[in-house]
């Protein structure tokens, strides 16, 4: 699929800081989208580029179709003009996914991003025929490389053939190999290179990435911003002090309670993150206790 560039704003829309948003749900597990709505308009008023709804910190996996259609819908209706929804389209098939993509466009999205299919082993056909049938919902389609949580690895190489036949416009690098980064602009210079992991922004940022798929800025925007901004300009003397005071956070971002912890983080700077649904439980006492502990020593030091 060939997308018409010309058409499209001069920052793209999967540029800038967009964030992974996470889910409030109220105390029977019903999706709150009052407060989501909230979170959404909060966001943008911080100066934050767009929101990406139903990713893994949206707690995809657990929601309804249904439910998926009413965050988004929430998301968009939340979103002032020039405010980004890209709503992750994850799902185990391609029909599945494009679904999720086809209802994104209609819903007034600006672009989708996508997993390659959960839970199989897909080698590089079904991952290309994945690509091609969520592409053709119509919408600029980020591709989520996230070999950790999902069984595919998209390779450089392979996320080269996506690119080239007109599938994807982007990738979120959640792999953790920096190294990747230099490949992909190497042997797919127009792809877009997406911060994946809020903990490497520094390293990817430097690298040449056009856009940060993040958490930690629903937890301190400005900061996240100004780091963001730093390190695509290669302003290292503005960079690393900052971001050596927020890896102790940022960090939590690559963890298996990543959900948990940013969710802690809202709630102790008077947003709503609140619970998660099963399978996903409450920090143990050590774990929260690492995590407010790093949390609060930032609001004491007036970062946000």
């Amino acid at each position: 699929m060939d997308l018409d560039r010309t058409s499209l704003p001069t920052r793209m829309p999967w540029h800038g800081v967009i964030v992974a948003t996470s889910l409030p749900f109220d105390q029977d597990l019903a999706v709150d989208h009052g407060a989501y709505g909230d979170n959404v308009a909060w966001l943008a008023e911080q100066g934050l580029h767009g929101v990406a709804p139903n990713g893994s910190l949206g707690e995809y996996q657990t929601l309804t179709y249904e439910e998926r259609d009413r965050v988004v819908e929430t998301a968009v209706a939340n979103a002032p003009e020039g405010f980004t929804v890209m709503p992750g389209v994850g799902a185990y098939g391609a029909i599945e996914a494009r679904r999720h993509a086809r209802f994104a466009k209609d819903a007034g999205c600006q672009a989708v991003m996508c997993l390659p299919p959960n839970s199989y082993r897909a080698d590089d056909r079904a991952v290309l025929e994945h690509y091609a049938m969520v592409a053709s919902a119509g919408l600029p389609v980020t591709a989520y490389n996230n070999p950790i949580d999902t069984k595919v690895d998209l390779r450089p190489e392979l996320l080269a053939k996506l690119h080239a036949e007109g599938f994807i416009v982007g990738v979120k690098e959640f792999s953790g190999d920096v190294r990747r980064c230099y490949a992909i602009n190497e042997l797919a210079p127009g792809l877009d290179l997406i911060i994946g992991t809020d903990d490497t922004l520094l390293e990817v940022g430097v690298a040449g990435a056009k856009g940060w798929v993040a958490g930690y800025p629903q937890v301190f925007p400005r900061a996240c911003l100004d780091l963001y901004n730093a390190s695509l300009a290669g302003d290292l003397d503005t960079a690393l002090p900052l971001y050596r005071q927020l890896h102790s956070v940022l960090r939590w971002d690559s963890r298996t309670e990543f959900v948990q912890a940013i969710k802690l983080g809202q709630d102790m700077i008077g947003r709503t993150g609140g619970v998660c649904r099963p399978p996903r439980q409450t920090l143990d006492p050590e774990t929260e206790a690492v995590v407010r502990a790093a949390t609060q020593a930032l609001i004491d030091a007036g970062v946000n």
